[in-house]
């Protein structure tokens, strides 16, 4: 009966050196983040100092000592956490920039036909229209006497506040239900 015990538990030195290069990998990833992102995830503070220090360090095998120092680290730590918080920083990092795309084709729509105005403040009824009307006129004469593009970036700004508002608002329909 004990024999299969320690039968179970057995791992080989080869699955052994994989899971730690996974772990060191993970520490690694950590390395990238900033520090107001750091602070976000509940790491032991000897992992959170080690990957300070690592982030200052310009000597080549210094950096190597101190990744496997975080891979050390590591080992003492329960990986989950981590992966599935990376998992959701990488997501929310995707979905957010495909809006901003979304926000500069809707930009340069604007800007090149003006019936888009009209879809748009159809799309978004709280968009203000006089505003958008203005912006985009201001743009177009910048863009024509070559000027730097304030009316540009400020309709940018606009579209992108309505285009969020509209997002982030609640569906008056499901809350009445």
């Amino acid at each position: 009966m004990h024999d299969m015990e320690n039968q179970d538990e057995w791992v080989s030195k080869t699955r052994k050196k994989k899971q730690m290069d996974e772990l060191q990998d993970l520490g690694m990833e950590l390395t990238r983040l900033s520090a107001s992102t750091l602070k976000k995830i509940a790491l032991p503070e000897d992992l959170h100092e080690a990957i300070k220090e690592y982030q200052k360090i310009t000597s080549n095998s210094a950096v190597k000592r101190q990744r496997q120092y975080i891979g050390r680290l590591m080992r003492d730590v329960d990986p989950e956490p981590i992966r599935t918080f990376l998992a959701k920083l990488k997501g929310e990092n995707r979905a957010h920039n495909a809006f901003l795309q979304r926000v500069e084709q809707m930009r340069e729509r604007l800007l090149a036909d003006d019936d888009a105005l009209t879809a748009f403040v159809a799309q978004y009824p709280h968009a203000d229209a006089g505003s958008l009307r203005t912006l985009i006129r201001n743009a177009r004469k910048e863009a024509e006497q070559n000027k730097p593009p304030k009316n540009f970036r400020a309709l940018y700004q606009e579209v992108k506040w309505v285009m969020d508002a509209e997002n982030n608002a609640p569906d008056i329909e499901d809350s009445e239900e």
